[in-house]
């Protein structure tokens, strides 16, 4: 009905935790009377998101979307693990990544809430499946890649793990099927690649595994002339093992990552990123 403002809407929205279309059907069908609106509301189900709101999130599942150069990794924490398999569950997290994909440049997960996802956002729709699914969700992290090329991204275990992997090159659809591989890698090394190469890596991680390298050779009773040389040597094995484009590619451990993207022509890994289902706080 047309005396229903958005004001009241919102108002609604504010007490119940519900979602701002469900709001909107709610303060319809109870011709404005808040009241009847909170009851309603109740009885679909879609009020519980507020008390919800507080319980641990610590499962969920980790999905991208891509196109072209750019790419989206999210995390959406739910309560239980039989949640996070459900295809409600899973449709929505696709819906979420696609979306803010579809946005371009959002940094932060503030940012991605605040989109427009249908006629509300997406901080509305996290809501509304609240009410519907039954337990909290919260959408935990956002990361995106942007390349001049293509984009690569590989889920592991149902959405437990996701990486994405960007390679600059200008035939990004040749370097495509590389790409995933490149992400599919990264999912899969142990260790965890710290850096895409050595100038990627911190230079505080680096001094500290020195020193540690340093006093291991000392302690050994190896000659103080000749641990410069060991420690050089052992920081070489440790770029090589912690460096993605030093790594054994696990698809072809006779060849590194580097080796296996050159093959692909002139390109070259710009970045990646991996989530890890509950590593991120909150």
């Amino acid at each position: 009905m047309s005396g229903i403002s958005a004001t009241d809407v919102k108002a609604l929205r504010d007490q119940t935790g519900a979602g701002m279309m469900d709001c909107k059907k709610a303060l319809t069908d109870a011709e404005g009377d808040v009241e009847r609106a909170i009851d309603l509301l109740r009885e679909r189900g879609l009020s519980k998101a507020g008390k919800r709101a507080g319980r641990d999130t610590g499962e969920g599942a980790i999905a991208f979307s891509i196109q072209g150069g750019d790419g989206v990794l999210i995390e959406l924490g739910c309560e239980t693990d039989f949640v996070s398999r459900n295809d409600q569950f899973q449709t929505l997290v696709q819906e979420i990544a696609d979306t803010i994909r579809g946005a371009g440049e959002v940094a932060d997960v503030e940012a991605a809430l605040a989109l427009q996802m249908g006629d509300e956002t997406v901080d509305a729709h996290v809501k509304s499946a609240v009410g519907r699914i039954g337990e909290n969700i919260q959408l935990k992290r956002v990361a995106s890649v942007h390349v001049e090329g293509a984009v690569g991204g590989y889920i592991h275990g149902g959405g437990k793990l996701g990486v994405l992997v960007g390679l600059v090159t200008a035939a990004p659809e040749a370097a495509e099927a590389v790409a995933k591989d490149v992400a599919m890698h990264v999912a899969a090394s142990d260790p965890t690649p710290l850096a895409v190469d050595r100038d990627g890596v911190d230079g505080s991680v680096v001094e500290k595994e020195r020193e540690i390298l340093r006093n291991q050779a000392l302690a050994s009773g190896k000659p103080e002339k000749i641990v410069d040389n060991i420690v050089s040597g052992r920081i070489n094995k440790f770029y090589a093992e912690n460096c993605l484009v030093e790594q054994p590619f696990v698809k072809d451990p006779d060849k590194t990552v580097g080796e296996i993207v050159g093959e692909a022509g002139d390109v070259k890994v710009s970045e990646f990123i991996r989530f890890k289902l509950g590593e991120g706080a909150g």
